[in-house]
Protein backbone atom coordinates (compact mmCIF):
# COMPACT_ATOMS: atom_id res chain seq x y z
CA UNK A 1 0.00 0.00 0.00
CA UNK A 2 0.93 3.53 -0.82
CA UNK A 3 1.97 5.62 2.03
CA UNK A 4 -0.71 7.82 1.71
CA UNK A 5 -2.99 5.00 2.56
CA UNK A 6 -2.11 4.88 6.08
CA UNK A 7 -2.72 8.73 6.23
CA UNK A 8 -6.17 8.29 5.21
CA UNK A 9 -7.09 5.40 7.32
CA UNK A 10 -5.50 7.55 10.42
CA UNK A 11 -7.93 10.12 9.73
CA UNK A 12 -10.82 7.97 9.20
CA UNK A 13 -9.90 6.11 12.63
CA UNK A 14 -10.17 9.24 14.10
CA UNK A 15 -13.57 10.86 12.71
CA UNK A 16 -15.17 7.91 12.95
CA UNK A 17 -13.80 7.37 17.00
CA UNK A 18 -15.89 10.80 17.38
CA UNK A 19 -18.90 10.06 15.32
CA UNK A 20 -19.22 7.22 17.71
CA UNK A 21 -18.42 8.11 20.82
CA UNK A 22 -21.09 11.46 20.20
CA UNK A 23 -23.44 9.12 18.95
CA UNK A 24 -23.56 7.87 23.17
CA UNK A 25 -22.96 11.11 24.31
CA UNK A 26 -26.50 12.45 22.31
CA UNK A 27 -28.05 9.78 23.70
CA UNK A 28 -27.18 10.16 27.56
CA UNK A 29 -27.85 14.10 26.45
CA UNK A 30 -31.28 13.54 25.23
CA UNK A 31 -32.24 10.88 28.54
CA UNK A 32 -30.35 13.48 30.71
CA UNK A 33 -33.02 15.92 29.49
CA UNK A 34 -36.26 13.95 30.05
CA UNK A 35 -36.63 13.22 26.01
CA UNK A 36 -39.24 11.10 24.63
CA UNK A 37 -37.92 7.40 23.77
CA UNK A 38 -38.77 8.52 19.83
CA UNK A 39 -36.31 11.15 20.33
CA UNK A 40 -33.37 9.19 20.82
CA UNK A 41 -34.58 6.92 18.16
CA UNK A 42 -34.44 9.78 16.29
CA UNK A 43 -30.88 10.59 16.17
CA UNK A 44 -30.38 8.05 13.45
CA UNK A 45 -32.66 9.25 10.97
CA UNK A 46 -31.35 12.89 11.55
CA UNK A 47 -27.65 12.22 11.17
CA UNK A 48 -28.59 10.65 7.79
CA UNK A 49 -30.82 13.45 6.64
CA UNK A 50 -28.33 16.19 4.95
CA UNK A 51 -26.87 12.45 3.61
CA UNK A 52 -30.00 12.19 1.69
CA UNK A 53 -30.36 16.01 1.11
CA UNK A 54 -27.10 16.75 -0.32
CA UNK A 55 -26.56 13.44 -2.37
CA UNK A 56 -26.22 15.34 -5.46
CA UNK A 57 -23.71 17.72 -4.57
CA UNK A 58 -21.40 16.13 -2.19
CA UNK A 59 -19.99 13.79 -4.87
CA UNK A 60 -19.30 16.50 -7.53
CA UNK A 61 -18.08 18.41 -4.95
CA UNK A 62 -15.76 15.64 -3.78
CA UNK A 63 -14.62 15.31 -7.60
CA UNK A 64 -13.84 18.94 -7.86
CA UNK A 65 -11.64 19.37 -4.76
CA UNK A 66 -8.32 17.64 -3.58
CA UNK A 67 -10.06 15.04 -1.12
CA UNK A 68 -8.32 15.86 1.62
CA UNK A 69 -9.39 19.49 1.96
CA UNK A 70 -12.63 18.47 1.53
CA UNK A 71 -12.29 15.96 4.79
CA UNK A 72 -10.60 19.14 6.58
CA UNK A 73 -13.47 21.14 5.73
CA UNK A 74 -15.99 18.13 6.99
CA UNK A 75 -14.44 17.78 10.16
CA UNK A 76 -14.71 21.48 11.04
CA UNK A 77 -18.35 21.07 10.22
CA UNK A 78 -18.65 18.15 12.70
CA UNK A 79 -16.82 20.47 15.62
CA UNK A 80 -19.65 23.22 14.68
CA UNK A 81 -22.26 20.65 15.57
CA UNK A 82 -21.08 19.72 18.75
CA UNK A 83 -20.63 23.18 20.10
CA UNK A 84 -24.20 23.84 19.00
CA UNK A 85 -25.03 20.65 21.08
CA UNK A 86 -23.48 22.25 23.72
CA UNK A 87 -24.62 25.66 23.96
CA UNK A 88 -27.95 25.78 23.41
CA UNK A 89 -28.99 24.14 20.30
CA UNK A 90 -31.78 21.01 20.50
CA UNK A 91 -29.17 17.97 20.26
CA UNK A 92 -31.82 16.33 17.35
CA UNK A 93 -30.89 19.52 15.18
CA UNK A 94 -27.35 19.86 16.33
CA UNK A 95 -26.76 16.50 15.37
CA UNK A 96 -28.12 16.50 12.25
CA UNK A 97 -25.16 19.13 11.50
CA UNK A 98 -22.84 16.56 12.40
CA UNK A 99 -24.51 14.49 10.02
CA UNK A 100 -23.82 17.65 7.59
CA UNK A 101 -20.19 17.33 8.03
CA UNK A 102 -20.20 13.46 7.35
CA UNK A 103 -22.11 13.43 3.94
CA UNK A 104 -19.18 15.85 2.62
CA UNK A 105 -16.86 13.67 4.35
CA UNK A 106 -17.86 9.86 2.73
CA UNK A 107 -17.08 10.54 -0.79
CA UNK A 108 -13.99 11.92 -0.42
CA UNK A 109 -13.00 9.08 1.91
CA UNK A 110 -13.75 6.25 -0.38
CA UNK A 111 -13.26 8.19 -3.56
CA UNK A 112 -9.53 8.71 -2.73
CA UNK A 113 -9.37 5.22 -2.72
CA UNK A 114 -9.94 4.37 -6.56
CA UNK A 115 -7.43 7.97 -7.45
CA UNK A 116 -4.85 6.74 -5.12
CA UNK A 117 -4.49 2.63 -5.49
CA UNK A 118 -5.02 0.37 -8.57
CA UNK A 119 -7.96 -1.41 -8.92
CA UNK A 120 -6.65 -4.91 -7.94
CA UNK A 121 -5.57 -3.26 -4.53
CA UNK A 122 -9.61 -2.38 -3.72
CA UNK A 123 -10.87 -5.27 -2.06
CA UNK A 124 -7.93 -5.46 0.72
CA UNK A 125 -8.18 -1.45 0.65
CA UNK A 126 -11.75 -1.82 1.89
CA UNK A 127 -11.33 -4.22 4.18
CA UNK A 128 -8.78 -2.27 6.08
CA UNK A 129 -10.64 0.62 6.15
CA UNK A 130 -13.88 -1.01 6.53
CA UNK A 131 -11.85 -3.06 9.65
CA UNK A 132 -10.55 0.21 10.93
CA UNK A 133 -13.95 1.68 10.71
CA UNK A 134 -15.45 -0.93 12.63
CA UNK A 135 -12.31 -0.77 15.28
CA UNK A 136 -13.20 2.44 15.33
CA UNK A 137 -16.68 1.63 16.36
CA UNK A 138 -15.95 -0.28 18.95
CA UNK A 139 -13.98 2.12 20.34
CA UNK A 140 -16.11 5.03 19.95
CA UNK A 141 -18.95 3.40 21.85
CA UNK A 142 -16.80 2.57 24.38
CA UNK A 143 -15.34 5.45 24.81
CA UNK A 144 -18.30 7.53 24.40
CA UNK A 145 -20.54 5.00 27.31
CA UNK A 146 -17.02 6.11 29.63
CA UNK A 147 -17.11 9.35 29.18
CA UNK A 148 -20.68 9.88 30.10
CA UNK A 149 -20.30 7.13 32.75
CA UNK A 150 -19.99 8.08 36.59
CA UNK A 151 -16.04 7.93 37.21
CA UNK A 152 -15.19 9.74 33.80
CA UNK A 153 -17.53 12.18 33.27
CA UNK A 154 -16.83 13.52 37.67
CA UNK A 155 -13.24 13.47 37.08
CA UNK A 156 -13.66 15.81 33.55
CA UNK A 157 -16.66 18.36 35.56
CA UNK A 158 -14.13 19.15 37.73
CA UNK A 159 -11.56 20.69 35.63
CA UNK A 160 -11.90 24.07 35.82
CA UNK A 161 -10.71 27.61 33.77
CA UNK A 162 -10.33 30.32 36.20
CA UNK A 163 -12.21 33.76 35.69
CA UNK A 164 -14.27 31.69 32.76
CA UNK A 165 -17.37 29.80 32.97
CA UNK A 166 -17.59 27.40 30.06
CA UNK A 167 -21.00 26.00 31.45
CA UNK A 168 -20.25 22.46 30.76
CA UNK A 169 -22.01 21.41 33.75
CA UNK A 170 -23.32 17.53 32.92
CA UNK A 171 -21.61 14.29 31.96
CA UNK A 172 -22.46 14.30 28.47
CA UNK A 173 -21.79 18.12 28.16
CA UNK A 174 -18.05 16.85 29.15
CA UNK A 175 -17.85 13.79 27.04
CA UNK A 176 -18.75 16.14 23.73
CA UNK A 177 -16.04 18.64 24.98
CA UNK A 178 -13.09 15.89 24.94
CA UNK A 179 -14.88 14.99 21.38
CA UNK A 180 -13.80 18.22 19.90
CA UNK A 181 -10.72 17.52 20.41
CA UNK A 182 -10.73 14.31 19.00
CA UNK A 183 -11.93 16.15 15.74
CA UNK A 184 -9.91 18.32 15.54
CA UNK A 185 -6.85 15.59 15.49
CA UNK A 186 -8.62 13.74 12.51
CA UNK A 187 -8.47 17.33 10.59
CA UNK A 188 -4.97 17.32 11.39
CA UNK A 189 -4.45 14.04 9.93
CA UNK A 190 -6.44 15.66 6.67
CA UNK A 191 -3.85 18.06 6.39
CA UNK A 192 -1.30 15.65 5.43
CA UNK A 193 -3.24 13.16 2.81
CA UNK A 194 -1.46 13.82 -0.24
CA UNK A 195 -2.43 14.95 -3.81
CA UNK A 196 -2.98 12.25 -6.12
CA UNK A 197 -2.46 14.15 -9.29
CA UNK A 198 -5.78 12.51 -10.44
CA UNK A 199 -7.25 16.27 -12.77
CA UNK A 200 -10.23 17.37 -10.28
CA UNK A 201 -14.07 17.96 -12.37
CA UNK A 202 -15.11 21.78 -11.66
CA UNK A 203 -18.62 22.24 -10.48
CA UNK A 204 -21.15 24.16 -12.84
CA UNK A 205 -21.87 27.64 -11.39
CA UNK A 206 -25.58 26.60 -11.71
CA UNK A 207 -25.50 24.10 -8.64
CA UNK A 208 -29.22 22.85 -9.92
CA UNK A 209 -27.55 21.68 -13.06
CA UNK A 210 -26.13 18.65 -10.74
CA UNK A 211 -29.74 17.44 -10.27
CA UNK A 212 -29.68 15.93 -13.68
CA UNK A 213 -26.66 14.76 -13.64
CA UNK A 214 -27.05 13.01 -10.04
CA UNK A 215 -29.69 11.28 -10.91
CA UNK A 216 -28.80 10.00 -14.17
CA UNK A 217 -25.65 8.63 -12.47
CA UNK A 218 -28.24 6.84 -9.90
CA UNK A 219 -30.37 5.55 -12.61
CA UNK A 220 -26.61 4.54 -14.68
CA UNK A 221 -25.95 2.24 -11.30
CA UNK A 222 -29.42 0.80 -10.92
CA UNK A 223 -29.67 -0.32 -14.30
CA UNK A 224 -25.92 -1.61 -14.28
CA UNK A 225 -26.72 -6.09 -14.53
CA UNK A 226 -23.99 -5.79 -11.16
CA UNK A 227 -23.93 -3.08 -10.21
CA UNK A 228 -28.01 -2.55 -9.09
CA UNK A 229 -27.21 -6.03 -7.25
CA UNK A 230 -24.26 -4.91 -5.08
CA UNK A 231 -26.37 -1.56 -4.59
CA UNK A 232 -29.36 -3.16 -3.14
CA UNK A 233 -27.22 -5.15 -1.07
CA UNK A 234 -25.60 -2.25 0.52
CA UNK A 235 -28.33 -0.46 0.87
CA UNK A 236 -30.15 -2.74 2.74
CA UNK A 237 -26.75 -3.54 4.95
CA UNK A 238 -26.30 -0.40 5.76
CA UNK A 239 -30.68 0.79 6.30
CA UNK A 240 -30.39 -1.78 9.05
CA UNK A 241 -26.97 -1.77 10.69
CA UNK A 242 -27.37 2.15 10.64
CA UNK A 243 -30.30 1.50 12.60
CA UNK A 244 -29.27 -1.37 14.67
CA UNK A 245 -26.66 0.62 16.49
CA UNK A 246 -29.69 2.22 18.70
CA UNK A 247 -31.52 -0.92 18.78
CA UNK A 248 -28.86 -3.08 20.33
CA UNK A 249 -29.02 -0.25 23.15
CA UNK A 250 -32.89 -0.44 23.72
CA UNK A 251 -32.53 -4.01 23.54
CA UNK A 252 -30.05 -4.27 26.47
CA UNK A 253 -32.27 -2.01 28.45
CA UNK A 254 -35.52 -4.14 27.79
CA UNK A 255 -33.92 -7.50 27.88
CA UNK A 256 -30.70 -7.08 30.09
CA UNK A 257 -31.96 -3.84 32.27
CA UNK A 258 -28.38 -2.38 31.06
CA UNK A 259 -27.27 1.85 31.28
CA UNK A 260 -26.18 3.67 28.11
CA UNK A 261 -22.65 3.28 29.32
CA UNK A 262 -23.24 -1.01 30.05
CA UNK A 263 -25.27 -1.08 26.43
CA UNK A 264 -22.82 0.43 24.35
CA UNK A 265 -20.18 -2.45 25.08
CA UNK A 266 -22.48 -4.94 23.43
CA UNK A 267 -22.96 -2.14 20.37
CA UNK A 268 -18.76 -2.34 20.25
CA UNK A 269 -19.26 -6.23 20.59
CA UNK A 270 -21.32 -6.57 17.55
CA UNK A 271 -18.50 -4.37 15.77
CA UNK A 272 -16.14 -6.64 16.84
CA UNK A 273 -17.28 -9.42 14.85
CA UNK A 274 -18.32 -7.07 11.68
CA UNK A 275 -14.37 -6.14 11.69
CA UNK A 276 -13.21 -9.86 11.45
CA UNK A 277 -15.88 -10.74 8.98
CA UNK A 278 -14.33 -7.62 6.82
CA UNK A 279 -10.92 -8.49 7.54
CA UNK A 280 -11.65 -12.00 6.79
CA UNK A 281 -13.75 -11.47 3.36
CA UNK A 282 -10.55 -9.07 2.64
CA UNK A 283 -8.37 -11.85 2.31
CA UNK A 284 -10.43 -15.00 0.98
CA UNK A 285 -12.83 -12.96 -1.65
CA UNK A 286 -12.11 -11.73 -5.18
CA UNK A 287 -14.20 -9.15 -6.59
CA UNK A 288 -15.66 -11.34 -9.14
CA UNK A 289 -17.01 -13.56 -5.96
CA UNK A 290 -19.08 -10.81 -4.51
CA UNK A 291 -21.95 -11.92 -5.61
CA UNK A 292 -21.92 -15.43 -3.76
CA UNK A 293 -22.19 -14.15 -0.71
CA UNK A 294 -25.81 -12.27 -0.50
CA UNK A 295 -27.43 -16.03 0.98
CA UNK A 296 -25.45 -14.44 4.25
CA UNK A 297 -27.65 -11.59 4.50
CA UNK A 298 -30.57 -13.87 4.65
CA UNK A 299 -28.81 -16.00 7.62
CA UNK A 300 -28.08 -12.26 9.43
CA UNK A 301 -32.10 -11.49 9.09
CA UNK A 302 -32.91 -14.67 10.90
CA UNK A 303 -30.26 -13.88 13.71
CA UNK A 304 -31.53 -10.31 14.21
CA UNK A 305 -35.17 -12.18 15.13
CA UNK A 306 -33.37 -14.61 17.48
CA UNK A 307 -31.88 -11.83 19.36
CA UNK A 308 -35.27 -11.70 20.91
CA UNK A 309 -34.82 -15.37 22.81
CA UNK A 310 -31.76 -14.16 24.35
CA UNK A 311 -31.65 -12.81 28.21
CA UNK A 312 -28.52 -13.63 29.02
CA UNK A 313 -25.43 -11.50 28.55
CA UNK A 314 -23.18 -14.32 28.20
CA UNK A 315 -24.94 -15.80 25.56
CA UNK A 316 -25.30 -12.51 24.09
CA UNK A 317 -21.73 -11.57 23.69
CA UNK A 318 -20.70 -14.71 20.60
CA UNK A 319 -24.34 -14.17 19.16
CA UNK A 320 -23.86 -10.66 18.15
CA UNK A 321 -20.55 -11.38 17.51
CA UNK A 322 -21.28 -13.94 14.49
CA UNK A 323 -24.46 -11.55 13.47
CA UNK A 324 -21.60 -8.82 13.22
CA UNK A 325 -19.37 -11.45 11.15
CA UNK A 326 -21.77 -12.19 8.75
CA UNK A 327 -22.45 -8.87 8.31
CA UNK A 328 -18.62 -7.96 7.76
CA UNK A 329 -18.17 -10.60 5.39
CA UNK A 330 -21.43 -9.86 3.52
CA UNK A 331 -20.59 -5.94 3.19
CA UNK A 332 -16.32 -6.20 2.08
CA UNK A 333 -16.79 -7.93 -1.81
CA UNK A 334 -20.65 -6.49 -2.18
CA UNK A 335 -18.73 -2.65 -1.36
CA UNK A 336 -15.37 -3.36 -3.37
CA UNK A 337 -17.99 -4.89 -6.58
CA UNK A 338 -19.96 -1.52 -5.98
CA UNK A 339 -16.96 0.32 -6.46
CA UNK A 340 -15.57 -0.69 -8.85
CA UNK A 341 -18.75 -0.38 -11.00
CA UNK A 342 -19.27 3.20 -10.27
CA UNK A 343 -15.32 4.10 -11.06
CA UNK A 344 -16.07 2.69 -14.59
CA UNK A 345 -19.62 4.13 -15.21
CA UNK A 346 -19.11 7.59 -13.52
CA UNK A 347 -16.36 8.23 -11.62
CA UNK A 348 -15.14 7.48 -7.64
CA UNK A 349 -16.95 11.16 -6.29
CA UNK A 350 -20.62 10.52 -7.83
CA UNK A 351 -20.58 6.67 -7.18
CA UNK A 352 -19.88 6.96 -4.01
CA UNK A 353 -22.41 9.98 -3.75
CA UNK A 354 -25.34 7.63 -5.56
CA UNK A 355 -24.17 4.92 -2.66
CA UNK A 356 -24.64 7.40 -0.17
CA UNK A 357 -27.89 8.62 -0.76
CA UNK A 358 -29.40 5.63 -1.34
CA UNK A 359 -27.85 3.85 1.55
CA UNK A 360 -28.64 6.75 3.75
CA UNK A 361 -32.30 6.98 2.70
CA UNK A 362 -32.97 3.40 3.70
CA UNK A 363 -31.33 4.78 7.64
CA UNK A 364 -33.48 7.66 7.32
CA UNK A 365 -36.71 5.69 6.10
CA UNK A 366 -36.23 2.82 8.59
CA UNK A 367 -34.95 4.95 11.59
CA UNK A 368 -38.43 7.35 11.22
CA UNK A 369 -40.19 4.07 10.98
CA UNK A 370 -38.79 2.76 14.11
CA UNK A 371 -39.00 6.24 16.11
CA UNK A 372 -42.97 6.22 15.03
CA UNK A 373 -43.22 3.21 16.09
CA UNK A 374 -41.48 3.58 19.24
CA UNK A 375 -43.62 6.68 19.72
CA UNK A 376 -46.88 5.10 19.09
CA UNK A 377 -45.86 2.03 21.80
CA UNK A 378 -44.12 -0.56 20.19
CA UNK A 379 -41.83 -2.42 21.55
CA UNK A 380 -38.24 -3.18 20.73
CA UNK A 381 -38.64 -6.78 21.05
CA UNK A 382 -41.03 -5.88 18.15
CA UNK A 383 -38.69 -3.50 16.32
CA UNK A 384 -36.14 -6.43 16.22
CA UNK A 385 -38.73 -8.98 14.71
CA UNK A 386 -39.65 -6.03 11.91
CA UNK A 387 -36.00 -5.24 11.15
CA UNK A 388 -35.09 -9.10 10.67
CA UNK A 389 -38.15 -9.57 8.93
CA UNK A 390 -36.92 -7.47 6.29
CA UNK A 391 -33.64 -8.27 5.86
CA UNK A 392 -33.77 -12.09 5.19
CA UNK A 393 -36.65 -11.11 2.98
CA UNK A 394 -35.42 -8.21 0.96
CA UNK A 395 -31.92 -10.38 0.56
CA UNK A 396 -34.15 -13.20 -0.78
CA UNK A 397 -35.87 -10.61 -3.11
CA UNK A 398 -32.40 -9.32 -4.10
CA UNK A 399 -31.05 -12.72 -4.09
CA UNK A 400 -33.45 -14.04 -6.74
CA UNK A 401 -33.03 -10.75 -8.69
CA UNK A 402 -29.74 -11.55 -9.39
CA UNK A 403 -30.67 -14.98 -9.98
CA UNK A 404 -32.60 -13.76 -12.72
CA UNK A 405 -30.55 -11.59 -14.08
CA UNK A 406 -28.03 -14.70 -14.69
CA UNK A 407 -30.34 -16.18 -16.86
CA UNK A 408 -31.38 -13.78 -18.76
CA UNK A 409 -28.09 -11.28 -19.03
CA UNK A 410 -25.43 -14.64 -18.51
CA UNK A 411 -23.16 -13.15 -21.37
CA UNK A 412 -23.08 -9.40 -20.25
CA UNK A 413 -22.54 -10.65 -16.33
CA UNK A 414 -19.68 -12.70 -17.80
CA UNK A 415 -17.94 -10.06 -19.58
CA UNK A 416 -18.45 -7.97 -16.43
CA UNK A 417 -16.99 -9.60 -14.06
CA UNK A 418 -14.05 -10.87 -16.52
CA UNK A 419 -13.30 -7.44 -16.42
CA UNK A 420 -13.16 -7.66 -12.47
CA UNK A 421 -10.95 -10.38 -12.46
CA UNK A 422 -8.95 -9.32 -15.10
CA UNK A 423 -8.74 -5.93 -12.79
CA UNK A 424 -8.03 -7.97 -9.27
CA UNK A 425 -5.60 -10.44 -10.28
CA UNK A 426 -4.11 -12.04 -7.24
CA UNK A 427 -7.09 -12.77 -5.59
Amino acid sequence: MKRGFYTIMAAQFFSSLADNALFVGAVQLLRGNGAAEWQQAALVPMFALFYVILAPFVGAYSDAKPKGRVMFYSNAIKVVGCLMMLFGSHPLMAYAIVGLGAAAYSPAKYGILTELLPSSQLVKANGWIEGLTIASIILGVLLGGQLVGPMISQRLLMVDFPFFDTGIDTPPEAAISVLIFIYALAAWFNTRIPRTGVEMRPMPKNLLALLPDFWSCNSRLWSDRLGQISLATTTLFWGVSGNLRYIVLAWAAAALGYSVTQASTLVGVVAIGTAVGAIVASMRMRLDQATSVMPLGIAMGVLVIALNFIHNVWLAAPFLILLGALGGFLVVPMNALLQHRGHNLMGAGRSIAVQNFNEQSCILGLGAFYSLSTGMGLSAFGAITAFGLVVAGVMWIIKRWHASNCIKHKEELDHLLAIARSDHPHG
